[in-house]
């Protein structure tokens, strides 16, 4: 059965596009050719709660059309349509397909609802990180600013590295537990030393791996939150080196890990280190004792994904929150203090909303403070612990990690999945996020979580350029991972964290992440721009729009040329846009995996 159609990426359809504010008015229409039909209806529910049916009204040329308030507050709304025959016979239900235009079902138990973000307010996107280029640095194999390479303190038990070329590996136990953390030696004034070249290479500011004290050498096993770990300096160092970033403009953003600590930390102590009764493990009237879960005391407790390394705290623990960020001496307020200008919330999906709000209203006490999640899908519909997260919706986090953007990224240039399919999958991740957390999501093409990209796209050089353009002109603050303007190779942890390899950089990639770089810093188009998808059978492309401004990216990820003899098609409806670049294209070619940039005005 043909004749319906309903699409909430035009606004012919649906207005306004994608996500919006509590108490706003929703336009619906929806277009119904078929005859016979007596009645349409818009049946639209509150995640988890009662289910409404909008009458629609019959208007010209086949459509109907009502308003919906969104009055039932923040959080997620489903809908769909279904359209009711003169014959009493079974509805027709109408549903989400694949993002944007819908499709017939039959059967109500194979519909797929489309999916509307309610957020209750507009958080303020603070200017110098929507200007910013993120570099995120795994500290220890960045560089070592001492003489002779000498190693701050090292730890018992672990072993350093002969030379920084060394490959990365684990010394495992026979039930894979790690025997002996390895470190190369890089440190603070190492990150100070070549603030010069991350100059030259044109980002602005610094995302760091934890820097607190701990045992290993990613420190996600935190050790002490008030304290730096000596491998990588003092406290003196840190300071210097948040001096000398202001004193070039730049800033810093800290990983803050609040969901688990290190089983030798100074709040668990089970070996010991930290003296005699003291710590949760060695001693139940200890003040952190409350902070865990004990299931046999003190053996079996409760541990990130079962790792016995890393208890996991309970962040509901009102001790706990006091020291995190209750308190006037808290952990954020130390480090905020002292000059850092964000926080990246490891685990988001693993704290408590009422504690990452908590962090965040410590951080609006200070001005232009940004806060960040760790969160790898798409984060307006996440679900955790048998909880929808909210944590997008206004006074929470301010963006996320976009991993999705990298996956759509690969799934264009390794050819997993078509122009349209990846078209589709990132329209529909810009519909289902608030304009406010697009803007300030961290997008990135790996980090010390994912394969190296330039081993993703089999070290082909054209490749990359096409991957760092597409980053640099998606909407958000783009991030590069260490090395990866360098050449650096590697699958995932521990080959992803190999030392930078200063003496055999890669200048190709160097030149053509710097030219992206200068690109959008000097583009307000790509910081402040509106943003559109556009595809055809073998292109991809992605159009920023700033009044009447545009200026787009079209990419050819085929390996062979493509002689454009077709308008191109765009997800969303941004018909001037759509006519100016189609006319810009008309009959241009592009060589196999190359790209042309368009400007102009509409």
């Amino acid at each position: 059965m043909n004749g319906i159609y309903f699409n909430p990426w035009n606004q012919l359809y649906k207005q306004p596009f994608g996500a919006t504010a509590v108490n706003q008015v929703v336009h619906f229409q929806i277009q119904v050719t078929i005859t016979q039909v007596s009645q349409v209806y818009l049946v639209i529910h509150k995640d988890f709660g009662e289910t409404q049916r909008v009458l629609l009204q019959k208007k010209d040329a086949d459509f109907y059309a009502e308003v919906y308030k969104l009055d039932k507050g923040k959080g997620l709304y489903f809908y769909h349509f279904e359209i009711q025959m003169n014959d009493s016979s079974e509805p027709v239900y109408y549903g989400s397909h694949q993002g944007g235009e819908g499709r017939i079902e039959k059967h109500r138990e194979k519909l797929w609802e489309f999916q509307l973000t309610c957020y209750e307010t507009e958080d303020p996107i603070v200017p110098w990180y929507r200007q910013a280029v993120f570099y995120q640095i795994f500290p220890d194999r960045f560089f070592n600013g001492n003489e002779n390479d000498k190693v701050n303190q090292p730890k018992k038990n672990s072993f350093l590295y002969a030379t920084k070329a060394d490959e990365p590996m684990y010394i495992k136990d026979a039930a894979g537990e790690i025997l002996r953390w390895d470190f190369y030696g890089g440190n603070l004034k190492g990150i100070e030393d070549k603030i010069p070249y991350l100059k030259k290479l044109g980002v602005n500011a610094l995302y760091l791996n934890p820097i607190f004290e701990a045992a290993s050498n990613h420190r996600y096993d935190t050790a002490d939150y008030l304290v730096i770990d000596p491998v990588l300096g003092t406290l003196a160092d840190f300071e210097k080196l948040v001096a000398t970033l202001k004193a070039q403009g730049m800033y810093l953003m800290l990983d803050g890990v609040f969901s688990h600590v290190g089983q030798n930390s100074r709040y668990f102590n089970r070996d010991g280190s930290y003296g005699k009764n003291r710590g949760a493990y060695q001693n139940p009237q200890s003040p952190y004792f409350s902070w865990f879960q004990f299931f046999e005391y003190p053996q079996r407790y409760q541990s990130w994904w079962g790792i016995a390394d890393l208890p996991t705290i309970d962040k509901l623990n009102p001790t706990f929150q006091q020291f995190i960020y209750g308190g006037q001496q808290s952990v954020i307020d130390q480090w905020t203090s002292r000059g850092v200008d964000a926080w990246r919330l490891d685990v988001a999906d693993e704290l408590p909303e009422i504690f990452i709000e908590g962090i965040r209203q410590k951080l609006d006490q200070y001005t232009d403070k940004v806060l960040i999640g760790e969160v790898w899908e798409d984060a307006s519909n996440k679900i955790s612990y048998q909880q929808r997260r909210q944590y997008i919706l206004g006074g929470r986090l301010q963006g996320v990690m976009n991993y999705p953007l990298r996956d759509g990224i690969l799934s264009l240039l390794n050819h997993v999945n078509s122009t349209e399919e990846v078209a589709r999958m990132l329209t529909t991740l810009i519909e289902n996020y608030p304009k406010f957390i697009l803007y300030s999501n961290l997008n990135n093409l790996g980090t010390h979580d994912t394969e190296r990209i330039f081993s993703m796209l089999n070290q082909d050089v054209k490749k990359f350029d096409l991957a760092f353009g597409l980053l640099f002109f998606f909407i958000g603050v783009p991030c590069i991972y260490y090395g990866d303007e360098a050449g650096l190779t590697g699958g995932k942890d521990p080959e992803n964290r190999k030392f930078f390899p200063w003496k055999e950089q890669n200048i190709t990639l160097f030149t053509i992440c710097q030219k992206w770089i200068a690109l959008r810093k000097t583009s307000e188009v790509l910081i402040e721009g509106e943003i559109h998808l556009f595809y055809n059978l073998g292109l991809f492309g992605i159009a920023r729009t700033l009044g009447s401004v545009y200026q787009a990216l079209v990419v050819n990820p085929l390996d062979s040329s493509y002689q454009i003899t077709e308008p191109l098609s765009f997800t969303t409806s941004p018909v001037s846009v759509a006519k100016a670049i189609n006319r810009q294209l008309e009959n241009v070619k592009l060589e196999g995996l190359s790209y042309h940039i368009l400007e102009g005005q509409v």
